[in-house]
């Protein structure tokens, strides 16, 4: 399978690059600085320049599935949250259903469809989160979007809680994120799923399989 990953050059994009690519898929890693492509150079994956903000189509070419891990943090001007969480991901699923991609991989966040309820801090972040994972619900796509909690660099055990509403916050380990990418990777039994997830104690295929 040809996986384009967008956000290849984030925390979770770096892993997630690595991990599909050791299943045996061909990864296109999309990067914004030439610079980044050294951190690419591993088997079965190959780094292409391509900027949410501008004209990316060409990254497209080929693809089966995408994985979208950009984000603009909590951090950033509400400018540059809406230019990446929202409309660079919206593009992203527009492109996708041109080139009939089967699979469309979201990692949002917890609380993306009530922002009202996260952290002051975040609400504009989480709004744009959850603008964008009601388009790709709402497009013709076979859709899996992740709402991880708060997240860590921690070791992670490849053990999560996953429910469609959580009754908790949590947190979860960033390589257990990862891994639950790799393991909805052309999964049919997570397409149109949607679902929180916190660190646990239920392995992850039998976590997201349960949904």
């Amino acid at each position: 399978m040809n996986v384009l990953v967008i956000g290849a050059n984030g925390n979770i994009g770096k892993l997630v690059c690595g991990m599909i690519a050791e299943q045996g898929h061909t990864v296109k890693a999309m990067i914004r600085k030439e610079e980044q492509k050294q951190d690419f150079q591993k088997p079965n994956v190959e780094a292409v320049l391509g900027d949410l903000e501008k004209d990316f189509e060409h990254v497209f070419d080929g693809i089966d599935s995408v994985v979208f891990t950009a984000g603009s943090g909590g951090h950033t001007p509400a400018e540059k949250t809406d230019a990446v969480d929202y409309e660079g991901a919206v593009k992203s699923i527009k492109l996708a259903e041109t080139h009939n991609v089967k699979q469309f991989i979201m990692v949002s966040a917890i609380a993306a469809d009530t922002p009202e309820k996260g952290p002051e801090g975040l609400r504009h972040y989480l709004e744009a989160k959850g603008k964008a994972d009601q388009i790709l619900m709402d497009s013709s796509l076979n859709y899996t979007i992740l709402r991880p909690g708060a997240l860590t660099d921690e070791d992670g055990m490849g053990l999560i809680e996953a429910k469609e509403k959580l009754n908790e916050r949590g947190s979860i380990p960033r390589v257990d994120v990862a891994r639950t990418i790799a393991a909805s990777l052309g999964n049919e039994k997570v397409y149109k799923k949607v679902f929180e997830m916190i660190e646990g104690e239920v392995p992850i295929q039998t976590a997201i399989e349960s949904v």
